[in-house]
């Protein structure tokens, strides 16, 4: 080797450790965006833990439900119960459309609670003078009582009273 190649030849010299450094930002920063998107999606989602399993088949959005259920808001303020009134009968076609989602993964006999995002719920627009404030999210505790199948197609044959 002449001393002008040794004179020009480049440091390579802490190369590997920047390289490792470039990597490890680079999983961190993918770990850290991962982190954020399941986030976004957690709080856009409906969100259902069976506390009981029920059994047969899972309640479809044709169906007619007989359930007993407490209504929280976020901070545990009881918005809407059964207690003392009894089993509520509803389509399942009918409720707003985190309620329906939820009930579509739960079994006639079942103990669950749902999570309903403030945009699968009422959002910005909440029934007039209700106990529900605008863009809140929603709790329930909920016992699926009894599951009518094709409760919906049934009703649409009878006359409106």
């Amino acid at each position: 080797m002449s001393v002008a190649e040794a004179a020009h030849r480049p440091d390579h010299r802490g190369r590997a450790f920047k390289l490792w450094l470039g990597f490890l930002f680079v999983i961190a920063s993918g770990i850290g965006l991962a982190w954020a998107s399941a986030e976004t999606v957690k709080s856009k989602v409906v969100q259902v833990e069976t506390l009981k399993p029920g059994t047969g088949a899972l309640i479809q959005t044709q169906d007619g439900v007989l359930i007993e259920y407490t209504g929280k808001l976020e901070n545990g303020t009881v918005f809407d119960s059964t207690k003392g009134k009894g089993p509520a009968p509803l389509l399942v076609s009918q409720v707003i459309p985190g309620f329906a989602q939820g009930l579509t993964r739960m079994q006639q006999g079942g103990r669950y609670k749902l999570h309903i995002p403030c945009d699968l719920a009422y959002g910005a627009n909440p029934p007039a003078g209700g106990p529900v404030p605008p863009n809140a999210d929603l709790d329930f505790d909920i016992d699926v009582i009894q599951v009518v199948p094709n409760a919906a197609t049934m009703m649409q044959g009878q006359p409106q009273q």
